[in-house]
């Protein structure tokens, strides 16, 4: 990889992270992302191709709730909110994802 290129997201982990970064409160989709870039150094770019589907597909699963306001720059947006599902979620995501790390991380000692 080259250095200027963004590290590819885990299968997955696009739900952990926005979950994650609603936990702290509402925001519209551009501050998702952008807490995420910011969060992670810039290192982690969200696009809106990826996103906003994934902000529907919680909204279908009830991980999140939506309502329109208005952002910090006047415009109309979409605020998305945690749910007391989506709390529980993001709880099971972060445990799952930890396991993950930690079996890829024995692999790596061992080689």
């Amino acid at each position: 990889m080259a250095n200027n290129e963004m590290p590819q997201l885990l299968p997955g982990t696009l739900f952990l992270l926005i979950l994650q970064t609603l936990a702290r409160g509402p925001l519209h989709g551009y501050a998702i992302a952008r807490r995420i870039k910011d969060a992670s150094g810039n290192g982690l770019e969200i696009e809106d191709g990826s996103l906003y589907p994934a902000l529907n597909r919680m909204l279908v699963k009830g991980w999140v709730r939506a309502e329109w306001g208005t952002s910090e720059n006047n415009r109309k947006a979409r605020f998305y909110r945690l749910t007391a599902e989506g709390r529980k979620q993001l709880h099971a995501e972060a445990r799952e994802f930890n396991n993950l790390v930690k079996s890829i991380q024995l692999v790596l000692r061992t080689i």
